[in-house]
């Protein structure tokens, strides 16, 4: 489609500096096309108060506020922490699976007004323009998208402080506290500004917003215990709770005793380093009991194969490929693995720390009874000798042909 022949667009449309500028520039640049704004509530919280008047003020015909809370936690949060999946050892992924159930919705929204095109304000720089788009590809393959960050002549963040201050956009940022961040219900993420350089020491008195510094929890651990049923959470400290009011209440929980902090330089999709803080409170304290529950509930084979599973997982989602097949297919084998995930872990969370305070299992593979140092009568300890022989038969030949001892 011709730029001419574009009259409507939906844009994806968080309210901060990038998409606050794209209102207008889209009009300027696009033949005064109607722009209808789609924000995704998957979590902002206050960010999204105050959005539509702004939207309207900007030139938007309408805003569209999509609560995607549910769907985002139970469609894409939990399948993911089953999986174990964790970007380069450090990263939760708290941006990278919010922007399939995003885009999703937004090409929902975009066949339904009949849009010539969808735009994002991702960076060219970043990952989450492949995100984005290839959640587009995947629903809508022929909508043209338009990125402003990879056309207009707008170089960096100060100048498109400049565009807005010129075009009288109200900003809830200033040149001193333009850090770049996505915030939604499982993490807060900042980068920019001092993060740029690895050597600087983050200043997380004045930039954590979700909880507070380790150094700054209380001095008594907070003790909790989270019941799972297959693999999803479905109480804290015996009350059944939805998954909402579930994260909500461990983000508050970890927030407050310093957990989840994570300042990480990851390789990003696009084939930079990048270095960023994350918050993930309730999210760090979910991956642990569900990771601690696991090595109480799976077999060996299961668990260790898994593991493997949960690095490629990781990286499907960084890369936005959320609606392929192979993610379909691992998740299908994770979901398997979940069948037995059930029981209780009580946890005692201080400075920062999640540590096991005992955990039980309907489903439990551990046996005191074979385990115990004490007397019992289960386990033959003389059939240890055979197994050894035959274990060790490889190193043990192997020696033998090197001291020339057998042919």
């Amino acid at each position: 489609m011709e730029k001419k022949e574009i009259k409507k667009v939906v844009l994806a449309y968080s309210g901060g500096l990038d998409t606050s500028i794209i209102i207008p520039w889209l009009k300027e640049n696009y033949n005064n096309c109607e722009v209808i704004a789609v924000s995704a509530d998957v979590g902002q919280e206050s960010e999204l108060e105050g959005l539509e008047e702004k939207a309207l003020k900007t030139g938007a015909s309408k805003l569209y506020i999509e609560d995607l809370r549910k769907e985002f936690i139970e469609d894409y949060i939990y399948p993911t922490m089953q999986a174990g999946a964790v970007y380069e050892n450090e990263y939760l992924l708290g941006t990278s699976f919010a922007r399939p159930v995003i885009a999703k919705r937004i090409v929902e929204i975009a066949k339904k007004e009949g849009a010539d095109a969808i735009c994002h304000g991702c960076t060219g720089k970043g990952n989450d323009q492949v995100r984005f788009e290839l959640t587009i590809k995947a629903f809508a393959p022929d909508m043209p998208i338009i990125a402003p960050w990879r056309i207009w002549n707008i170089k960096s963040r100060d100048e498109e402080i400049d565009y807005a201050e010129a075009h009288h956009i109200p900003l809830k940022i200033t040149r001193e506290t333009n850090y770049s961040k996505d915030k939604n219900l499982w993490h807060l993420s900042h980068e920019g500004l001092d993060l740029e350089d690895p050597a600087n020491e983050p200043k997380y008195d004045e930039i954590l917003e979700l909880g507070v510094s380790p150094q700054k929890a209380p001095d008594a651990p907070t003790y909790i215990t989270l019941s799972f049923e297959k693999g999803v959470p479905v109480a804290l400290d015996g009350e059944k709770l939805g998954s909402v009011e579930l994260m909500e209440k461990l983000n508050k929980i970890g927030g407050a005793n310093g957990v989840g902090i994570v300042d990480m330089v990851e390789n990003r999709l696009v084939g930079m380093k990048s270095r960023g803080v994350y918050e993930t409170p309730g999210g760090t304290i979910l991956y642990k009991a569900h990771e601690l529950l696991e090595m109480l509930c799976l077999d060996k084979e299961t668990q260790h194969f898994k593991q493997h599973v949960a690095i490629r997982f990781a990286e499907l989602v960084y890369n936005g490929q959320w609606f392929t097949p192979l993610r379909e297919a691992l998740s299908s084998f994770v979901s398997k693995t979940q069948e037995t995930v059930t029981g209780d872990v009580r946890l005692k969370i201080y400075k920062g720390n999640i540590i096991l305070a005992g955990m039980k299992s309907p489903h439990s593979l551990y046996s005191e009874e074979i385990a115990t140092f004490g007397e019992e009568d289960v386990y033959d300890q003389h059939d240890a000798e055979g197994f050894i022989n035959l274990f060790g038969l490889p190193i043990k030949v192997r020696a033998l042909l090197a001291n020339k001892e057998i042919k």
